[in-house]
């Protein structure tokens, strides 16, 4: 019970960086199927290096519970890129409405 436990977590938990990471890299991909598809093709190759190599095996349950780890990343950094920006945007309120009282 505690290698499927392990196995389900473990893969989705790998991948929730790869989901926050990817459009805080790259700016102008910051869409969710862009950056789902990423971690999709970025588990893909890991599957595909261990068939070559021959170091675990190729299992497209990892690459699906990896894909969701990715999915989940990235909706983790959406609710902080909202958050931010919507912080962002009442401290420029406040900033105007004080200068305008100057």
């Amino acid at each position: 019970m505690w290698a499927f436990f392990l196995n389900i977590f473990g893969n989705i938990i790998a991948f929730i960086p790869c989901g926050f990471l990817l459009p805080s890299i790259f700016e102008d991909r910051r869409g969710l199927i862009e950056n789902v598809f990423a971690g999709f093709m970025i588990s893909f190759i890991i599957e595909c290096t261990q068939l070559v190599f021959r170091v675990g095996s190729f299992d497209v349950d990892d690459m699906l519970l990896n894909t969701s780890g990715a999915a989940i990343g990235y909706l983790c950094w959406a609710a902080v890129y909202v958050y931010v920006n919507r912080k962002y945007q009442e401290r420029k309120v406040m900033i105007r409405e004080i200068e305008l009282e100057d």
